[in-house]
């Protein structure tokens, strides 16, 4: 047990700590990084997590929903931290980024596979930096000792080079980014896939609630046509920040089919996959990992280690 427990709240940031003997565990949450999805309430196997869905005030846009942990209830496991999609959460053990769940293999952590080609990037251009919904990328053109340079003169562009900096674990691999950029510079593929469907004729008259609370600038958008929101599923994230708001049921449907991550065989990823993921994809990776049960135990019968 802990010998002190303290929970601070503040308009910045949720804090929890436990202090033990010799530990210290820490979770903060950055209410300014946090989009007010379901991602962390669904997967916490101790229901720690709840949403407080904020009460619509007329003539304002919708805000989002607000995160409250339970300290009672927390473990500090550190699987709301794996799961973010934007980096919101951080758990630390002695001031230490360590996560329990990865360091037992019992949790995956997700792949945020972003790569990019700074040998074809354009001197000029900064449309990446521009274009992040989150403000996640910063470019900088570097001479060839390294050296920031901040005014690009025709003398000095042969000898530039550019610098890209990606603040990975906080992107939800939107692709805006790479949409944006000269082709073939940035290849961005989403963790989270899914589908996602509005139907407008069940949209309250002059609704933008799924709107006003998405994080991703371009995945919702009003058409002109019939002044309805809908959806640009290229750039959609999957979080549920917009089912979370959306005051009517069948107006807005969200599921998740496949969540990229390391490999893993757990039951506690089964859990969070139950919740996280349709019935279907949950299917799918149950059957991998019986095929691989198999391999395993026919590798021991024969005593050899298939390649």
């Amino acid at each position: 047990m802990p010998l002190k427990t303290t929970k601070t709240d503040t308009a910045k940031a949720l804090t929890l700590e436990w202090a033990l003997h010799v530990k210290n565990y820490k979770l903060t949450l950055d209410k300014n990084l946090c989009v007010g999805c379901q991602i962390c309430t669904l997967a916490c196997p101790k229901e720690a997590i709840k949403l407080e869905k904020q009460p619509k005030i007329q003539g304002e846009k919708a805000k989002k929903a607000k995160i409250d942990v339970d300290l009672a209830k927390c473990n500090f496991c550190g699987i709301c931290d794996i799961l973010c999609p934007c980096g919101a959460i951080k758990v630390t053990v002695n001031g230490e980024h360590i996560l329990s769940v990865v360091e037992k293999e019992s949790f995956p952590q997700l792949i945020r596979d972003i790569q990019v080609d700074t040998s074809k990037c354009p001197i000029d251009c900064v449309e990446c930096e521009e274009a992040c919904p989150l403000d996640l990328i910063k470019v900088t053109r570097l001479t060839a000792d390294g050296k920031v340079v901040k005014k690009v003169t025709k003398k000095k562009r042969a000898k530039l080079q550019v610098k890209i900096d990606i603040e990975k674990e906080r992107c939800p691999c939107c692709r805006i980014c790479e949409f944006k950029c000269p082709e073939g510079i940035m290849h961005v593929r989403k963790f989270i896939h899914g589908k996602i469907l509005i139907r407008p004729e069940k949209c309250p008259e002059g609704c933008t609630d799924c709107l006003d609370v998405c994080p991703i600038t371009g995945a919702l958008y009003l058409s002109d046509e019939d002044k309805k929101v809908h959806v640009n599923e290229i750039f959609c994230i999957y979080c549920g920040a917009c089912k979370v708001v959306c005051p009517a049921e069948e107006a807005l449907e969200l599921k998740r089919t496949k969540i990229s991550h390391t490999p893993i065989r757990s039951g506690a990823w089964n859990k969070a996959l139950e919740k996280l993921a349709s019935p279907i994809e949950m299917t799918k990776e149950l059957k991998a990992k019986g095929s691989w049960k198999v391999m395993e135990s026919v590798e021991k019968r024969l005593g050899w280690k298939g390649e």
